[in-house]
């Protein structure tokens, strides 16, 4: 499996990670929220190598306008419901992940990806 971002096309953190790995020559999947959403199985996968904490984008408009803070909520069931209720863009590379802004988690799994990528 290569490396995923899962965003927004609209999300200028999400073009930003796209921006980062091209170039790096990093080969990448783009998964647009907004067209495809995220399945429960991927979705487990960022669950489990980023936490459950993270993963609702709590400083987003959808967030506050829903009224969220104010309820107990499942995260994973809420994202499942509105994939745009992520914290984007989320990056993997097998089981790691990182949220959001992380220019440090991308070169990690850049270089990662390289080193498993190399000839000979």
């Amino acid at each position: 499996m290569g490396i995923q971002i899962f965003g927004s096309r609209k999300c200028a953190v999400s073009r930003k990670a796209e921006r980062f790995f091209k170039e790096r020559d990093v080969p990448y999947q783009f998964v647009d929220l907004a067209d495809t959403g995220i399945s429960p199985g991927e979705l487990e996968a960022l669950r489990r190598a980023a936490g459950t904490d993270g993963l609702l984008d709590t400083d987003g408009a959808r967030y506050k306008k829903r009224g969220l803070a104010y309820m107990d909520i499942d995260p994973v069931e809420e994202i499942l419901a509105d994939p745009l209720l992520l914290r984007t863009p989320a990056v993997r590379n097998g089981a790691d992940a990182v949220l959001g802004d992380q220019a440090e988690g991308w070169a990690r799994m850049a270089a990662a990806f390289k080193d498993a990528h190399k000839p000979g």
